[in-house]
């Protein structure tokens, strides 16, 4: 008699790797909760949750290291906390811009053209005192267009105008910006190395710039659109920065002014790197060697929009699938830029509970998946 031996159909593999829906989930609870919806249709399903970010909030919270909280200021001047990760063992400090500066704590009044980051480089002095050689700073989610001069004021190099008084905060000011004083600049804080992970790799300024295309949601007018967008220009002539460089119009510009920085201590360019910040977080994460292994990816944010492409999470994530050949499914609160052929898109539907939205979400993005791959065979 003949034994047959059978082998059990292997489990769907699914990786899910969202960034945060801002303001509603984190990218911790995104992923978690897809993963449920997941599990809900596909019972078997070997589900990794990879959360993701792309230099905006959450960002410095998926690395590992020591959190550090401590007062500061908002983009408002107002006092408030905040907290970033010190790693010891690697003396780098990962810092999200949005911690202090970010959009959320001054939606209710926007500072778009006022405000500015100096709440953010105490945070960068605060780890330098630590012993921070490093800073891998992510930007993303700020409320400010500030060209970073809120971080140099923090770092004791004062922006003045003609006659020699201190600007007042914000890129409003900018173009009146006639030097920077530096005579009681920190040396130390100024000379690490930085590490700036870009949200989106757009310019300095121009129609794809800083201001003309972060300043509205900033709150912005369209007068303080263009103000914003000739003070980062001066910024750029002044500092000797090329304001066509992707990624500098990151965070309103922040790169610009730490570029200037670090010029001016180390005569070089080459202590500061501008990246995807999305590519980062996968690399740290093995995202490209999981997905390869995967049958299907998940990945998500609050809108999916024109400026998704820009380097942002869910992006790169689909650009991760589309090499490996894997199945890809983009869960967003709205959907309003073209989804890659194949790849399966599914908005949330209108409901206060977000945890729900997400669970249904994953769900429907299952039963999809398992449609188009019976269909395919």
């Amino acid at each position: 008699m003949t034994h047959i031996t059978t082998v059990p159909a292997p489990s769907t593999k699914v990786i899910v790797a969202p960034d945060a829906f801002k303001g509603t989930a984190s990218a911790e609870k995104a992923a978690e909760w897809l993963g449920e919806g997941i599990r809900s249709i596909i019972k078997d399903a070997e589900v990794t949750l990879v959360p993701m970010a792309d230099g905006g909030e959450g960002t410095s919270a998926l690395f590992a290291g020591e959190r550090i909280t401590l007062p500061t200021t908002d983009a408002a001047g107002r006092l408030t906390e905040a907290s970033y990760t010190f790693d010891a063992s690697t003396a780098t400090a990962f810092i999200d811009v949005s911690a202090a500066s970010g959009l959320p704590a001054v939606k209710d009044n926007p500072v778009a053209a006022t405000g500015d980051t100096y709440g953010t480089g105490v945070l960068i002095a605060d780890a330098q005192t630590r012993g921070a050689t490093r800073v891998v700073l992510g930007l993303g989610g700020s409320a400010t267009v500030d060209g970073g001069t809120g971080i140099l004021v923090a770092l004791g190099a004062q922006p003045v105008d003609a006659a020699g008084y201190n600007l007042p905060p914000g890129g409003r000011a900018l173009e009146r910006l006639a030097d920077i004083d530096t005579a009681t600049v920190n040396i130390p804080a100024g000379s690490v190395e930085w590490l700036l992970l870009a949200d989106a790799l757009v310019p300095a300024t121009g129609d794809r710039g800083a201001a003309r295309v972060f300043g509205p949601q900033k709150g912005a007018t369209e007068e303080d659109v263009e103000a914003l967008d000739r003070g980062l220009a001066h910024l750029c002539e002044f500092a000797g920065v090329d304001p066509d460089l992707p990624g500098y119009g990151a965070a309103g510009g922040v790169a610009i002014g730490i570029t200037w920085l670090s010029r001016l201590l180390h005569g070089t360019d080459e202590h500061v790197r501008v990246v995807p910040g999305a590519r980062l977080a996968a690399e740290t994460h093995g995202l490209a060697e999981l997905v390869s292994s995967a049958s299907l990816v998940v990945t998500g944010e609050g809108r999916f929009d024109d400026q998704s492409p820009e380097g942002k999470v869910v992006s790169t994530v689909l650009d991760i699938a589309a090499q490996a050949g894997t199945a890809a499914a983009v869960a967003a609160g709205a959907i309003e830029h073209e989804l890659p052929a194949g790849v399966i898109g599914v908005e949330l539907e209108d409901n206060p509970d977000t945890r729900e939205q997400l669970i249904r979400a994953g769900a429907e993005i299952a039963v999809n998946y398992l449609r188009i791959s019976t269909v395919q065979g």
